[in-house]
């Protein structure tokens, strides 16, 4: 473990402990998915109580950790703000990228843990923030590449975002995480199976490096530089025993 994951779980392990101490919720940063990996391996007994992640919305990649004191006797809200990013005159407006909403907020000085996703729309785009740097951004954020732009607030209550799939179906011979890689990405098992025994695919948040894995129907699966996918359903079988499923693709 390097020396700054090291020292992100000695953080994530006080955060615990001083929820637990002092009776009340405490939260994380945005995590990234190697990030959520450190928080998942951090063995039980280090942590003095339990935790809950959120990114803002059901399909976060990015998410705050809430660590959770033993007797919670209060309601708590997770300190992220949505901003609407949105083209002052639609008619002049380029055509922007996550990079370039990203690089936007990194040039405004604000580090890239206080941000979380980025969803890209046809008319601008959502991004969630740490409620602390939501004005900052409101106030400072005029500008991306050569479009004029707006941040405005949406509450969480109000923000409902259905992402788009594209819906792959085939047969495997067995549903190992490696066949269903290659399924999602049109590519060979070989290939896949290094990003795999090199730290790049996610389960759930949670890194695997066996080829052989076995995931469950609902779980979602990250491929760093590749995309991520919902492993569906397996149906059933054909003559030659191999297995019918069926996966959602993030668009």
């Amino acid at each position: 473990m390097q020396k700054e994951e090291m020292l992100l779980q000695k953080r994530l392990i006080e955060l615990s402990a001083l929820s637990w101490q002092r009776g009340y919720v405490t939260f994380s940063d945005f995590l990234n998915l190697n990030e959520l990996n450190i928080l998942h391996s951090i063995p039980k007994g280090e942590l003095s109580g339990t935790y809950a992640l959120f990114g803002g919305y059901e399909y976060a990649e990015r998410q705050m950790a809430a660590f959770l004191p033993d007797a919670l006797c209060y309601e708590y809200h997770y300190p992220i703000q949505i901003l609407k990013i949105s083209p002052l005159q639609k008619k002049f407006a380029e055509k922007l990228t996550h990079r370039d909403y990203l690089g936007a907020l990194l040039n405004l000085g604000i580090e890239r843990s206080k941000t979380g996703d980025i969803l890209t729309l046809e008319d601008g785009a959502v991004v969630f923030v740490h409620e602390k740097i939501a004005a900052f951004i409101t106030e400072n954020l005029t500008r991306i590449r050569h479009t004029s732009v707006m941040a405005n607030p949406v509450s969480i209550e109000s923000f409902v975002y259905k992402p788009s799939f594209e819906t792959i179906k085939g047969t495997v011979a067995s549903v190992r995480l490696d066949s269903l890689l290659s399924l999602a990405f049109s590519s060979s098992r070989t290939k896949l199976s290094a990003l795999i025994e090199g730290g790049s695919v996610f389960v759930n948040g949670k890194l695997v490096t066996s080829n052989g894995y076995h995931p469950k129907e609902g779980d979602i699966i990250s491929v760093r530089k590749f995309g991520r996918f919902i492993y569906a359903k397996c149906g059933e079988t054909t003559r030659k025993g191999r297995c019918f499923v069926e996966l959602h693709k993030y668009i």
